[in-house]
């Protein structure tokens, strides 16, 4: 069998970063690239070979790839993954899933009534770090879980914003886009969040949405999480300047991420473990650990997972329904934001 052909609707950075690892990834053809801003494909026609398309619904008329990933801003993810999955195309759809769970859910639905794969792109989870992470976890080396701090602080310069506008508005600030990554992560590890609490500081840049947040999760099995995001805080902190999992971002060697167990504790991305010589005492040593892993683009990996998915090898990673539990948590974070209250979701169905 041939190579599965591949289209990406959406042709910004992230677009251009699954161009990239569709190059690498062994089964899978970049084939299509469909894309109205032509200052989007500037350049990139000579360096990949791909036929460009300026409108979906033209697109959708006279072909049928193998497979879609959709990489354009998230207010467009559910019309226009509608349309790929009435015409049964595997998907993958770059996080979040949408801007409301509801219309998210009503896209898993019919994604299931059509028999049509669906997967959301939280890459991390596909990280081997997360992945060695997760063994660890599983394996109970940390004992009882109690407690993870994250933190996600960076400056995002004035031009990130004015390169794409939309990045100034409400629903587009570092809790959508950044933050639900972490959370995602953090429900991988610790399974479903009980309730929330948060709190954001409005945008002083004067845009129409946030610029820093912190919020506490609390999960059905009591682990208590204390995660924050910003995109105005000079930092060494955050999983872009930590983990090299992409090479423009510097690398601090520093930790973003401490997993608390009643028997030891880890930090992220180092992958070091802290345990007492014996059994835990604050009075006695703590020894350290660290544990190797391969370092592989998680991009690559994804990919991989979703080339095996549309082959009908394997289940994915990160399903339309994992993609929709994490945005929940989002939409809990900002009504507990709005109300200045504790927001309980452990009903959520």
């Amino acid at each position: 069998m041939g190579d599965l052909n591949i289209g990406i609707v959406g042709f910004g950075l992230v677009g251009k970063r699954h161009a990239s690892a569709l190059e690498k990834t062994n089964g899978l053809l970049l084939k299509d690239v469909i894309e109205h801003d032509p200052t989007s494909l500037q350049s990139s026609e000579k360096e990949l070979k791909f036929i460009t398309h300026n409108d979906l619904d033209e697109y959708l008329n006279s072909n049928k790839p193998d497979g879609l990933i959709i990489a354009t801003p998230t207010v467009l993810h559910i019309d226009q993954a509608m349309k790929c999955i009435e015409k049964k195309i595997p998907l993958l759809i770059e996080k979040p899933i949408s801007v409301h769970a509801k219309d998210a859910i009503t896209l898993i639905k019919k994604s299931k009534e059509l028999d049509v794969p669906l997967l959301i792109g939280q890459h991390r989870r596909h990280n081997q770090i997360i992945k060695t992470t997760k063994k660890i976890l599983d394996e109970g080396v940390l004992g009882e879980i109690r407690s993870i701090q994250a933190t996600c602080w960076f400056y995002k310069p004035d031009h990130y914003f004015d390169a794409a506008p939309w990045r100034k508005l409400k629903g587009a600030g570092p809790i959508y886009v950044n933050l639900i990554h972490d959370v995602d992560l953090l429900r991988y590890f610790c399974g479903e969040v009980k309730t929330v609490y948060a709190n954001a500081i409005r945008s002083t840049r004067g845009y129409d949405n946030e610029d820093v947040a912190s919020a506490v999760l609390t999960f059905k099995n009591d682990i208590i999480a204390n995660v924050s995001v910003s995109d105005s805080i000079s930092s060494p902190w955050s999983w872009e300047t930590t983990s090299n999992e992409h090479p423009v971002y510097p690398n601090t060697n520093n930790s973003c991420y401490l997993i608390g167990g009643a028997e030891g504790s880890l930090s992220l991305p180092d992958l070091k473990l802290w345990k007492h010589e014996k059994k835990p005492d604050w009075w006695t040593p703590l020894i350290t650990e660290k544990y190797d892993f391969q370092n592989i683009d998680p991009l690559i990996t994804q990919l991989e997972n979703f080339r095996d998915v549309i082959l009908g090898k394997t289940e994915p990673l990160v399903s339309g329904l994992e993609g929709v539990r994490s945005l929940q948590v989002i939409e809990a974070i900002q009504s507990s934001i709005a109300s200045k209250s504790p927001i309980d979701i452990s009903n959520l169905t």
